[in-house]
C-alpha cells in the first residue's frame, strides 16, 4: 500500500458517510464510497456493512476524511430480505465471531418464526448464535415456565441460552464472559433491551434508551445507525437497530433445512435426496417430527420459510 493508503474497519454506517477505524493505528477517520462499489453476485442495499475491512485512500489527514476504494472478502455475514425491496438483501453486520440474538416473551413478544430465521441466517455461515431472553423481571410465572420451555428446546439442538434481566440483576457476569475477546453483533426486535444491555455493559458509552409504547407494546427505535463498540479491551459488540421482520436473503428452499441442527443430523435418512420434508413417502424429519423429537414449532418455521423463499421469487 502506498502511504496515502491504509486498511480499516467500518465502525458505524450512517448511509453516505462511514466511522472507520485504522487496523494499524487505531486512528478515527470519516470515510464516503467513491465511485459505485458492487458486491459481485449479491444485490443489497448497502454494499458496504459493519465490520467490513475496506481498503481507503486519505483525501484529508488534517480532516480525517478518506475514501473507500474497496472492500475485503468477508469471512462471513448476517443478511435478512430489505424491507422495501423484496429482491434485494441487506447486510446487518460482516465479520463477526458470534451472533447474539436479544429475546423477549413479552413486551414486545419475540416470536418463535423469528428467533428460528434469525438462526437459519445465522446457520447459513456457521456463525455461531445464542438466545439471550431478556426481561425475566417482567414474567409472569406462567411465561417463565414457557420461558424455561423454550430454552430447553433450544439448548437441545445446540444454542447456548441465557435468562436475564437488563434493568434488575445486579450482575451480568454471564453475559460478560460469553462475549469476552470476541467481536459479537446484538440484534433483535425494538424495545428487547439491546442498549440497555450495552449501557449495562459499558455505562461510558451512554446509548439512547426509550419506553415500550403502550399502545402497541412494541419497541420505540432509539439505535438509528448499526455502531461498533469496544466494551473492553480486544472485545466488541455491535449495536443495530430493532429488525421489525426477519425475512430470508438468497436462501433456496432445497438449502433451508440445512440451516436447522436436528433436520441436518437427519439429510441421508430421507427416502428421496431432494425430499423437502413436505409430504414426501418415508421421510425421516416428519417421522421425527411425529415422535415428537423434533419440537412441531421448529417445523412450523421451516414450513413458513420454504412459503417465503416461493414468495420472494
Amino acid at each position: 500500500m502506498s502511504d496515502s493508503t491504509f486498511r480499516a474497519q467500518i465502525m458505524r454506517s450512517t448511509g453516505s458517510w462511514y466511522d472507520i477505524r485504522h487496523t494499524e493505528t487505531g486512528e478515527a477517520y470519516k470515510a464516503r464510497l467513491r465511485g459505485k462499489l458492487r458486491l459481485k453476485g449479491l444485490k443489497v442495499t448497502n454494499p458496504v456493512a459493519v465490520g467490513d475491512f475496506v481498503v481507503c485512500e486519505i483525501e484529508s489527514q488534517a480532516d480525517k476524511i478518506a475514501n473507500i476504494k474497496e472492500i475485503e472478502k468477508r469471512k462471513n455475514y448476517i443478511i435478512r430480505q430489505a424491507p422495501h425491496k423484496r429482491a434485494f438483501g441487506h447486510i446487518i453486520a460482516a465479520n463477526i465471531d458470534q451472533a447474539i440474538l436479544i429475546a423477549t416473551l413479552s413486551r414486545p413478544r419475540t416470536s418463535l418464526g423469528f428467533i428460528d430465521r434469525f438462526l437459519v441466517a445465522a446457520e447459513s455461515f456457521r456463525i455461531p448464535a445464542v438466545i439471550v431472553f431478556n426481561k425475566r423481571d417482567v414474567l409472569s410465572p406462567e411465561e417463565i415456565e414457557l420461558q424455561k420451555a423454550y430454552q430447553k428446546c433450544y439448548e437441545s439442538i445446540g444454542y447456548p441460552t441465557l435468562s436475564l434481566s437488563a434493568t434488575e440483576d445486579e450482575s451480568l457476569d454471564a453475559l460478560d464472559e460469553l462475549l469476552k475477546g470476541k467481536l459479537s453483533l446484538f440484534s433483535g426486535h425494538s424495545g428487547v433491551g439491546k442498549s440497555t444491555l450495552l449501557n449495562r455493559l459499558a455505562p461510558e458509552i451512554g446509548q439512547a434508551t426509550k419506553e415500550i409504547s403502550n399502545f402497541s407494546q412494541k419497541g420505540v427505535h432509539t439505535t438509528t445507525f448499526a455502531e461498533i463498540f469496544e466494551i473492553q479491551p480486544e472485545t466488541f459488540l455491535i449495536d443495530t437497530p430493532g429488525i421489525k421482520e426477519m425475512a430470508l436473503a438468497y436462501t433456496e428452499k432445497a438449502e433451508i433445512a440445512h440451516y436447522f441442527p436436528e433436520m441436518r443430523a437427519l439429510l441421508n435418512a430421507c427416502k428421496y435426496h431432494n425430499c423437502l420434508h413436505l409430504n414426501e413417502p418415508q421421510c425421516a424429519v416428519i417421522d421425527a417430527v411425529e415422535a415428537g423429537n423434533i419440537a412441531y414449532e421448529r417445523y412450523e418455521s421451516y414450513i413458513s420459510m420454504l412459503e417465503n423463499a416461493d414468495n420472494r421469487h
